[in-house]
Order: structure tokens, then C-alpha cells, then sequence
């Protein structure tokens, strides 16, 4: 049994995520009205997940969760609006250590929440597995990691020498990052090491809605050397430049006459998330020899970028997958290992290293 937590002040909301979740077979479920509620409940309960409301009296969702992973680190999926606001409370949870977040129900949400249910329960289970380590947030773990030596793993035969060093790609060429539950720090770990004269142009595909990805792209511009820009109109790809697809879209690379851009394309059937890895990986493709791109697949749900990154690993492309023991969770980088498709299999913060070792 997965033993729930649903921390919310509206006695509808909590009454409405206690059904959806009383559906499921395999979750026992407590409530609690605040976040001082809430830390009483993670003493009495030992909750494996908390849903985590961002606004509330007394002790609000980010206070919360801080206490929570100084006391108790627990798996968090924020229930947050898609509001501005709403997009840097959220992010906020994320750098503080919550490993996901949901839209929260707007307007008639009783009648909403049959339509959130499926990404609900799917994402809370995702997150119950999560691994946290239990002294330090996320990014605070990530940190603290790159300052040891790790291991490379080697899985394929095209990297079976471990003695050998990589062989940087061929000519300019852009590096394509996936990831999902787990990737702003993720992102802010692989991006704040590597200095501003960066040679290749950075795309990334982060699972987001369309009001997170802008304030995703102004933190980490805040944070790192990089330029960092949402997409949200064709722009001409730039050395020392990282380009964030803009949410509730595709990133995609095209070519004009000054040479290739990236753009913000609408969804299209066939690519179950957004925006999606697997399409800019194959759009990448159909620009550059696959000597000229590397694909970095990190941590989150599903086995988005799986398909395309093995697919530019075979044709001589080079790849690049998360390690199990730094990922929040192991999917995306799971499923390009399982399919023998990278090169490297690396701890997060060995990836920023292997980059500029890759790239001429």
C-alpha cells in the first residue's frame, strides 16, 4: 500500500483527491487542512507521498515542504496553479526538494477533476518511488555531488574502453537534452557548470506546461553563465545559448537562410508528451549528420527521447543517460538504457564534464 498524505485548506479539494484516490486499490490516504497539520501527520502517518496545496493559512505549502525535508524527507507533488505566480511558487517547491507538481483544479472543480485524475494518480505513484536521500534537498544533493568522483559507466561496445578518452563530435553541432518529473534542478545541476563560451547551441525539452517554461528559462538565465531563452518564436541557434521549449508545445530544429533556428510548433499526434524529446530529437535529425548532435536523456516519467536517442546512438550519434542513483526517477534514461542506446551512463554531475569533453 502506498500511504498518501493530501495536504489542501479546501474541505472540497480534499474531499475530491480522497475519491480519486479511495478508487485506487493500492493507496491508504489521510488529510490535512495545513501545513502544520501536515507536519504533525508526517510524525503519526510516515506518509511514502504528500500532495502538497501551495496556498494555505497558518503554515503555507513552501514552508511546509522546507520542514519537511529537513525533518522528514518525503516525496512532494505540489498541487499548484498555472498561474505566474503559481509557475514561480512552483519552482521555488522543486528548488526546496518536491520532486513533481499538478495543475490545481479551477472553476467548477468538481467537474474538473475526473479530467486530472489519470496525470494525478499516475504522477503520485512515480513519485512515491522516488529516491531521496534523507539529509539533503535535491538540489543541495546534487551540489554536494559534484564535488566527488563518481563513476562513468560504460554500457556499450562503442564505449567499452575505459581507459579511453571520448572523441569530441565532428564540426558544430547541438547538444538535445529530455527530461521530466525531476528536471528543473536537474537542468540548473547540467547547465551552471558549463562556462559562457559553451561552443554548441543547447536545446531542451522539459515536460512543463506553457506558463512554467518562461520563469524555468528566466531562473536558470539568473543562474548560469549560458544565455538561457524560452522559444516561443523562430530564433537563430547561437553558441553559449540554451533554448527551453516553451510548454503545451514542440521544440523543433528547422533551417532558414541564416542558418538553423529553433522554433515552437503545436502538438502533433503520435507525441504523448510535451515538449516532446522524441520529436526534437528527430528534427534535429533531419538538419545535421547525427556526428553533429548529442542527446542527454535525464530524469523523469515515461520513455520520452528513448526511441529517437537510440535511434541517433545507432546511426552514430552520441548519448548520454542519467544515472539510476542520481535520477529522482529513472524512466526517460531507464528506457535508452534498456534500449542499448547510450553511449554513457552518468551520474548527473559528471554530465556537464563529459559535454565539453564531447564538444570541439
Amino acid at each position: 500500500m502506498i500511504k498518501l498524505l493530501v495536504v489542501d485548506d479546501s474541505a472540497l479539494v480534499r474531499k475530491l483527491l480522497g475519491q480519486v484516490f479511495a478508487s485506487e486499490a493500492d493507496f491508504e490516504i489521510r488529510f490535512a487542512r495545513n501545513g502544520l497539520e501536515a507536519l504533525d501527520q508526517l510524525k503519526i502517518f510516515g506518509p511514502d507521498v504528500i500532495t502538497l496545496d501551495v496556498h494555505m493559512p497558518q503554515m503555507d505549502g513552501l514552508a511546509c515542504l522546507d520542514r519537511i525535508m529537513l525533518e522528514r524527507p518525503c516525496p512532494v507533488v505540489m498541487v499548484s496553479s498555472l498561474t505566474a505566480a503559481g509557475a514561480e511558487a512552483t519552482l521555488e517547491a522543486f528548488r526546496l526538494g518536491a520532486v513533481d507538481f499538478v495543475p490545481k483544479p479551477e472553476g467548477a472543480v468538481s467537474l474538473r477533476i475526473g479530467e486530472l485524475a489519470p496525470e494525478l494518480v499516475a504522477k503520485v505513484r512515480s513519485a512515491a518511488k522516488a529516491e531521496l536521500r534523507p539529509s539533503l534537498r535535491l538540489t543541495e544533493r546534487v551540489r554536494h555531488q559534484i564535488g566527488g568522483a563518481a563513476p562513468i559507466h560504460r554500457v556499450t561496445e562503442r564505449a567499452s574502453s575505459a581507459d579511453a578518452a571520448p572523441r569530441p563530435a565532428t564540426g558544430d553541432g547541438l547538444v538535445l537534452v529530455g527530461t521530466s518529473t525531476g528536471g528543473p534542478p536537474a537542468l540548473e545541476a547540467l547547465l551552471t557548470p558549463l562556462p559562457m563560451d559553451f561552443p554548441w547551441p543547447i536545446l531542451v525539452a522539459q515536460h512543463m506546461p506553457a506558463s512554467f517554461t518562461g520563469p524555468l528559462a528566466r531562473r536558470l538565465d539568473g543562474l548560469c553563465a549560458l544565455t538561457v531563452t524560452e522559444v516561443t518564436r523562430p530564433i537563430l541557434l547561437q553558441p553559449g545559448c540554451v533554448y527551453i521549449g516553451r510548454g503545451d508545445a514542440d521544440l523543433i530544429v528547422s533551417r532558414r537562410a541564416a542558418g538553423l533556428v529553433a522554433m515552437a510548433v503545436p502538438v502533433q499526434p503520435g507525441y504523448p508528451w510535451h515538449p516532446s524529446t522524441d520529436r526534437l530529437v528527430r528534427s534535429a535529425m533531419g538538419h545535421l549528420s547525427s556526428g553533429q548532435l548529442i542527446g542527454v536523456l535525464m530524469t523523469g516519467m515515461g520513455n520520452d527521447g528513448a526511441e529517437a536517442m537510440a535511434l541517433l546512438h545507432a546511426e552514430g550519434g552520441k548519448t548520454i543517460a542519467e544515472a539510476e542513483e542520481t535520477a529522482v526517477v529513472w524512466g526517460m534514461p531507464g528506457e535508452l538504457v534498456k534500449a542499448k542506446g547510450a553511449d554513457w551512463v552518468l551520474p548527473l554531475p559528471r554530465i556537464a564534464d563529459q559535454l565539453r569533453r564531447l564538444t570541439p
